[in-house]
């Protein structure tokens, strides 16, 4: 959040940029002062020093990314929702300080960014079967956390009436999961404080639990998935080790390393033109 904030503020403050001085060069007027114009050359200079090669890197890669994939507004407006749900307000006050064109645009390079790498990952047999061990003896499970017993028993009506669990916790959950539908992921024994650990393992999957009292409140709990045999979940682990791979940085960087490669990307200003060239190594200890 805090790199996909600061990139937004790259992207838009060039808006604000420029220095005061007298029209001298010859460029285009764009504001003018009693102290002074401002010209296009100069509000440029003063861009790209701030933040030129932020900016210049949102515009190469969407360029070189939408040639070989597409992201549409559908997909735009579902993963702002998702930041929406993730981070409430610091988000709400991102698009509102940035504007929301400002913020589809990054959004909509980072999914570029993301179907890159969800093509150049690989993912094997083996990968799924150690991931498949690492799942023995866990539960995955989500909770609605609230303070009272009168407002959990409220809150299991509604589930019982047909309310969405996922919904709920949104809306009820004071735990931070309850952004995310009050999802904790898979753990095993241990993990959890005792009365959630023996509520959550005497469930069956799909089952949803009566208020369990713990020193945080009183828990709702769903277990939503447990493990079965390797070939019934193998299709699932493959999506979920994919998933894990895509979102580390060396991935997603690979795949752009190879698309920028591929386009052939050169650029023509001098002061920028170590924009896309990889750092160099440092040099081994005692060279």
């Amino acid at each position: 959040m805090k790199r996909f904030a600061l990139a937004l503020a790259a992207a838009s403050s060039v808006l604000a940029l420029g220095a005061c001085s007298n029209n001298d060069g010859g460029s285009e007027v764009i504001a003018e002062t009693k102290a002074g114009n401002v010209t296009k050359d100069e509000f440029y200079e003063a861009m790209k020093d701030r933040f030129g090669k932020d900016v210049l890197t949102e515009l190469v890669h969407e360029k070189v990314l939408s040639e070989d994939y597409k992201v549409t507004d559908k997909e735009v407006d579902q993963e702002i929702d998702n930041l929406t749900q993730q981070y409430g307000p610091q988000f709400e006050a991102v698009i509102q300080q940035q504007g929301e064109k400002t913020v589809k645009d990054m959004v909509k390079v980072d999914l570029l960014r993301k179907k890159a790498a969800e093509k150049e990952v690989k993912v094997t047999d083996e990968d799924t079967k150690q991931y498949y061990e690492t799942l023995k003896g866990k539960v995955k499970a989500s909770h609605i956390l609230v303070e009272d017993e009168k407002t959990a028993k409220e809150i299991k009506s509604r589930l019982d009436k047909g309310e969405k669990f996922e919904d709920l916790a949104k809306e009820a959950s004071k735990d931070p999961s309850g952004q995310n539908g009050g999802d904790l992921g898979w753990f095993g024994e241990g993990q959890m404080v005792p009365e959630f650990e023996k509520a959550a393992f005497a469930l069956k999957e799909g089952e949803v639990s009566a208020p369990v009292k713990s020193e945080f409140g009183y828990h709702i709990i769903k277990v939503t998935e447990t493990v079965k045999p390797y070939e019934e979940m193998k299709k699932q682990l493959e999506a979920d080790v994919k998933k894990q791979k895509v979102g580390q940085p060396d991935a997603v960087q690979g795949a752009l390393d190879k698309a920028l490669k591929e386009a052939d990307v050169k650029v023509k200003d001098k002061d920028l033109e170590d924009t896309f060239k990889a750092p160099e190594a440092a040099p081994a200890e005692g060279q």
